[in-house]
């Protein structure tokens, strides 16, 4: 991948968008099971409820600053990074779909100086090496889109995109989000999105969403006690499963975006889970809000 920082030019283009991120109370974070592409178009019961989380957070804390998306789609090989372009282009990185869902377009404004700031903020795990700026060639994939433009569908909220350096260890991507954290006082809302259990080859049609694996429900169980219990950082064991791991991830990079979103939240802090059922049996749609008050409808 061809990674450049943002010039000046760009910076200057950018001068009538977020250029710093301000004080502002501390924005909830969020880990979304975003199953199939489908679900940003169907009426269905996951996305009626992004639409109403979306609704419920700009009731209760206003438009957020910036919204800093960690998609299980985009994968870096050396280096983390973010996206820095002014105008990020919506990727349809899928196959095999209806037209309408190629139609789809989410022209959400990015924020290349902050995201320049977030480089220069954030230390990737193997001190080495720095944080980069894609101020050219990704954008926002549908890991980020299908679930943001439910939530936010008039685009006016600035989007940044952070990527997994997917052979990185898990620990890695948990202490890269425990740098996160200070974010959530800038107005900076963090979602997590991809899947705590993600095996494509094994869905099967059901008759009840709650159908699923043995395999399944206990890696979805493991997930679920370790957050119920605050003992967060134990989410990064999930391979210590052995293969009940291998079979509920055959590759993980649907559920790293849960570390880097669990490392965000503050000691203390409960979680509310929601769209807690499978799609297909083999994909878990749940999905966990931290850090959000009792009024908060989810």
């Amino acid at each position: 991948m061809s990674q450049s920082t943002i010039t000046s030019t760009d910076q200057l283009a950018a001068a009538a968008g977020l250029q710093s991120l301000s004080p502002s109370p501390r924005m909830p974070v969020l880990f979304v099971g975003h199953g199939s592409p489908m679900n940003a178009i169907e009426d269905n019961a996951y996305r009626r409820s992004w639409q109403q989380l979306g609704q419920s957070l700009l009731a209760q804390y206003g438009k957020p600053q910036l919204v800093l998306c960690v998609s299980a789609h985009w994968l870096t090989r050396d280096d983390w990074a973010v996206t820095g372009m002014e105008s990020p282009r919506t990727i349809h990185d899928f196959g095999g779909f209806p037209e309408e869902l190629f139609a789809q377009q989410y022209p959400a404004p990015g924020a290349p100086a902050v995201a320049l700031e977030l480089a220069r903020r954030l230390n990737a795990p193997q001190a080495d090496r720095p944080v980069l700026v894609d101020a050219v060639e990704w954008g926002l994939d549908h890991g980020t889109w299908s679930v943001i433009k439910p939530m936010f569908p008039s685009a006016d909220i600035p989007v940044v995109q952070l990527s997994l350096v997917y052979r990185r260890p898990p620990e890695e991507h948990f202490a890269l989000g425990r740098q996160l954290q200070a974010l959530r006082e800038q107005g900076v809302l963090i979602v997590g999105s991809g899947n705590i259990v993600h095996n494509l080859r094994a869905m099967a049609r059901t008759e009840s969403p709650q159908q699923t694996y043995d395999w399944s429900h206990e890696f979805d169980t493991f997930v679920t006690s370790r957050i119920e219990g605050g003992d967060l950082g134990a989410l990064a064991g999930f391979q210590g499963l052995g293969k009940v791991a291998q079979l509920a991830h055959p590759t993980h990079d649907h559920y790293l975006p849960l570390l880097h979103a669990a490392g965000a939240v503050h000691d203390g802090e409960a979680p509310r889970f929601f769209n807690a059922d499978y799609q297909m049996a083999a994909i878990s749609m749940r999905s966990v809000i931290w850090g959000a008050p009792d009024t908060l409808r989810v």
